[in-house]
């Protein structure tokens, strides 16, 4: 039998960013939302041990003890006792690495519910957050990928129902932007604070718009400052005759231009696509999005 998962794109619909602490980490606030575009995860009872990288954006990406789908299997090893690593994973890449869309971190939420799945279903879902809380403060978020705001370090998250489905066009120029640089870019110039702000009036499409509108990623001046390909991008897509809104997720380099419908989501997309065939452009719907692990017989 073969389990499959999926990996969906993570993206901060709004992100305040504190100064740091002491310790050097920065307390956070945002929400954040999940794409229904993303990587492919297949675990094969028959297949051969180890973790195997495809698909069309498989280029560059490890497969050693450093990937993240390979630390959460080590994480669910140490925390069971139960031999994950001995899985055999194959990773299909649809995603940008290093885009601020959270993929690393998306599939190793994944690995850790096709281990479940495979080796300990009745383990609760209280012990697979401990094991995401490992990989970063994004670990519990993409483990189970919901609607959400955030606080703290980015691990405090309340899940929000209320936010209708959204359409955009995600647009990454394919630019690499080390997030360690774009923090102590932001750290040298002036710094905001990571004020969580009242929520809309009502959760209808044009008021949620239209409140995303006044909030901001206090990592994009300084990304855009390390990375002019960024601000080049913003402008396109903020020229478009569909984009509501434009602004940076994450830490960069990818960016969302939220639209009115799905129809202008991909006109917009298609529109992006022909400026630069270099960009990797894609229309999405943002939403939370469906953990389940499925199960096919092995072809």
């Amino acid at each position: 039998m073969r389990l499959r998962a999926f990996a969906p794109a993570k993206v901060n619909l709004f992100l305040h960013v504190a100064p740091p602490r002491a310790d050097g980490k920065h307390p956070l606030s945002g929400l954040s939302a999940f794409a229904d575009v993303g990587d492919r995860l297949t675990l094969d009872a028959d297949g051969p041990p180890g973790l195997r990288v495809e698909g069309p954006l498989a280029a560059g990406v490890p497969t050693g003890p450093e990937n993240l789908v390979s630390r959460a299997l080590a994480a669910f090893s140490a925390a069971t006792g139960l031999d994950a690593r001995g899985l055999s994973i194959v990773l299909e890449k649809h995603l940008p690495s290093a885009a601020g869309i959270g993929g690393g971190t998306s599939d190793a939420g994944a690995a850790l519910r096709l281990a479940r799945a495979a080796l300990a279903p009745d383990l609760p879902d209280a012990a697979l957050l401990e094991m995401a809380a490992t990989l970063g403060a994004d670990g519990p978020m993409c483990l189970f990928p919901t609607v959400s705001w955030t606080s703290g370090l980015g691990e405090i998250l309340t899940p929000e129902p209320r936010l209708p489905p959204l359409h955009a066009v995600l647009v990454n120029p394919r630019v690499p932007v080390p997030t360690g640089a774009v923090f102590a870019a932001y750290d040298a110039g002036p710094m905001r604070r990571a004020d969580t702000p009242p929520p809309p009036a009502d959760w209808s499409y044009g008021t949620v718009t239209d409140w995303l509108a006044s909030q901001r990623n206090d990592l994009q001046p300084a990304a855009e400052s390390l990375c002019p390909a960024i601000a080049h991008a913003r402008q396109r897509i903020a020229a478009s005759p569909e984009i509501l809104l434009t602004r940076m997720s994450g830490s960069g380099a990818t960016l969302f231009g939220l639209c009115r419908d799905a129809a202008a989501a991909a006109r917009a997309a298609a529109a992006l696509g022909g400026l630069n065939s270099e960009w990797w452009v894609v229309p999405v719907r943002l939403d939370s999005v469906d953990a389940a692990v499925s199960q096919n017989p092995a072809d």
